[in-house]
């Protein structure tokens, strides 16, 4: 089992639900209005002055969908790096 995280500009919140459905993703956890700052997006502060902000995805699924997905945010990376996209992966030890 993998935990796939992806973390992206809240604009994109459509083309990463898009990425989920065509992968056939059961189950995640989404969190809304998350922080920070990418070398190529720039930051995501939710400030007047930086005022985007970013969801973020957890996703916990065997190995084969994992990759489909990091490879679904490599291509929406190519796309739209300057929204600011990015996936994480790692093992998943247990479940409960």
């Amino acid at each position: 089992m993998k935990l796939v995280l992806i973390a992206y500009n809240e604009a994109l919140d459509e083309e990463v639900g898009e990425l989920l459905d065509e992968n056939a993703v059961e189950g995640f956890t989404k969190w809304t209005k998350a922080y920070g700052k990418g070398r190529s997006s720039g930051p995501h502060l939710g400030t007047h002055v930086w005022p985007k902000a970013n969801n973020v995805l957890a996703v916990v699924t065997d190995d084969e969908t994992a990759g489909k997905l990091l490879d679904g945010v490599r291509q929406l990376r190519t796309r739209l790096a300057k929204e600011g996209v990015k996936a994480f992966l790692l093992n998943v030890e247990d479940l409960s």
